[in-house]
């Protein structure tokens, strides 16, 4: 993968809206002209790669990681008609292909989209970036401009992760801490990716209820009641109300499933390799954490002296992501 790069921000932030004012672009640094033909071909290329440049569509690949559950069509015939009015305000950014005369788009799938509808080039900021910097853009420039909801950054981490991003490329490309990452993580791989996509982005719908519909994986089966619970409602239905459709089905059979207990349910709490720290058990009433001293020691003793700062902060945590979300 590529060097680090400073600041993580490899490009100025775009406007929120597609349709901004477009920016201007940034002054290239002076270049040397070697005395050589490759001297000079290089010179040039390097010139070309922060310039925005009129480019057809067709020579376009839209390839790479998907970091949201879908493209809306009424949205993308609603930004090709503002193109039409108003032209393309708002460039979007490629990187050139392995392969001559193409490019890779980096962002403005939507964009792209929309001007292959409207007919004509595409403007584009073109830029040399390896794969990390590539992804990093991606992430970062959607979420200034779409704000993707609490699962759509999950599923993206997780395709992030199964293509053996390093945390720090996933981090910088979503504006995440290192647990903001693993929050996110331990709800996606306790959901069906297939039952997600039923659901769709749910903007609004954040960690706390997508894992309270998480820790119902274990009880019942997530899936076979989505798709029952779905298919009565009309194929224009929110998917914010396609959440709670599914999340209130799956809780009235959990009420009602035999493998549910009146003590209650208890989970394997693991390190990072896989190693047992405790349980949480919950029931009715309460919900308690227990950490295995036994081969947690220092651990232990480490949490016994910041649990009330560590469960006050969580407790602050939880009230602000609920006014976001309220």
């Amino acid at each position: 993968m590529g060097a680090p790069l400073m600041g993580r921000n490899i490009f100025n932030q775009p406007p929120k809206e597609d349709q901004a004012a477009a920016p201007s672009p940034a002054p290239s640094k002076p270049v040397k002209f070697g005395g050589s033909v490759g001297g000079l071909r290089d010179s040039l290329r390097e010139i070309t790669a922060n310039s925005i440049r009129d480019i057809d569509p067709e020579f376009i690949d839209v390839d790479g990681l998907r970091d949201r559950l879908a493209v809306d069509d009424d949205g993308i015939e609603d930004l090709a008609e503002s193109i039409r009015k108003h032209g393309q305000q708002v460039p979007i950014m490629v990187r050139p292909s392995e392969l001559p005369e193409r490019f890779r788009v980096v962002y403005g799938r939507r964009r792209l989209a929309a001007i292959r509808r409207v007919g004509g080039p595409v403007k584009a900021i073109v830029r040399t970036l390896d794969d990390d910097a590539s992804l990093i853009a991606q992430g970062q420039e959607n979420n200034l401009r779409l704000d993707p909801s609490f699962i759509e950054k999950a599923l993206f981490i997780k395709e992030m992760q199964d293509a053996d991003y390093k945390p720090a490329v996933i981090q910088d490309a979503l504006g995440l801490t290192r647990q903001g990452v693993s929050n996110h993580r331990v709800v996606i791989e306790q959901l069906p990716e297939e039952l997600i996509r039923l659901i769709g982005p749910a903007h609004g719908i954040g960690r706390r209820q997508w894992g309270d519909l998480a820790a119902l994986s274990g009880k019942v089966s997530l899936l076979g009641i989505a798709q029952e619970a779905l298919a009565s409602l009309p194929p224009d239905t929110s998917s914010v109300d396609r959440f709670q459709a599914v999340y209130d089905a799956c809780l009235r059979a959990t009420k009602g499933s035999p493998n549910r207990t009146a003590s209650g349910s208890k989970t394997i709490l693991k390190d990072s390799t896989g190693s047992p720290l405790g349980t949480i058990s919950s029931d009715p009433r309460s919900l308690a954490i227990k950490i295995d001293r036994k081969g947690n020691e220092e651990f232990s003793h480490w949490l016994e002296e910041h649990a009330e700062a560590q469960i006050q902060a969580l407790f602050k945590q939880w009230q602000d992501e609920s006014r976001r979300q309220a």
